[in-house]
Formats: structure tokens, C-alpha cells, sequence
């Protein structure tokens, strides 16, 4: 199970959206909503992640950093692999798709946003948020 989960979206709707989606499947754990990737970045690199685990529920299409530059930074910052990327995004292409998988050691899985009680609940059943 994860001990934070992060909802990283350009969107404040969206973010609060997910948010009362999660809680009402039941999830209580800590959860981060940003706007701002950055800041979110920020907060992922000050954590001890040794013992602990985080989902991050990201968008891929923002406007001061995207997603898929959000992932290169945790790979070049060599972010704990216990950080696990769930994109989130409008965006059917399947460019964008392929680009998610060049991040195996973080992206788990690409769902269609806003997300649904139903999909959250799978990513919440499945082995890797174990």
C-alpha cells in the first residue's frame, strides 16, 4: 500500500476531483494535490522513500513542465524506484503511450482521465501497490 499519494495536475479542478474519487473508495492516506509540477518534484526529492512507497497520479499535458519532463527528472535525479507513476491524461495518442513505456522503472499504467472510481480502485488491487 502506498503511504502518499500525489496528484499532480495542472487542473485544480481535476486534482480535487481525484481527490473525492479516492476518498470515496475508501483511500485515506496522505494525499498531496499540485498544480505546479515543480513543486511536486520538490516534495518527492525531500522524502525517505527507504521504507515508505508513493503513487503519483500525473497529467502529461501542462503548461510549465510536462509530464513526460517530470518523469526525465526523477531518472536523472535517480528518484526512489518505490515512487510509482500513474499517467493520467486526455491524450489517446499513442506517441504519448509509447513515451510512458520509456519509463518502466517508474510509469505502471496510462488511464484515461478524469479517473474512475473502478480504475482507481484496480490501481489500488494490483500487485505493484502492494
Amino acid at each position: 500500500m502506498y503511504d502518499t499519494i500525489y496528484l499532480v495536475d495542472d487542473m485544480p479542478m481535476v486534482n480535487l476531483f481525484h481527490e473525492i474519487t479516492l476518498r470515496n473508495i475508501g483511500i485515506e492516506q496522505d494525499i498531496r494535490s499540485f498544480t505546479d509540477p515543480e513543486k511536486a518534484l520538490d516534495d518527492l526529492r525531500f522524502k525517505n522513500w527507504h521504507k515508505k512507497r508513493a503513487l503519483v497520479l500525473l497529467d502529461i499535458n501542462m503548461p510549465v513542465m510536462t509530464g513526460f519532463e517530470f518523469l526525465e527528472f526523477m531518472v536523472l535525479e535517480k528518484l526512489s524506484e518505490s515512487i510509482d507513476v500513474v499517467i493520467v491524461s486526455a491524450s489517446t495518442a499513442t506517441e504519448d503511450r509509447e513515451l510512458a513505456g520509456s519509463f518502466p522503472q517508474y510509469v505502471n499504467d496510462y488511464l484515461p482521465k478524469p479517473l474512475q472510481k473502478a480504475a482507481l480502485s484496480q490501481i489500488f488491487n494490483t500487485s505493484y501497490a502492494s
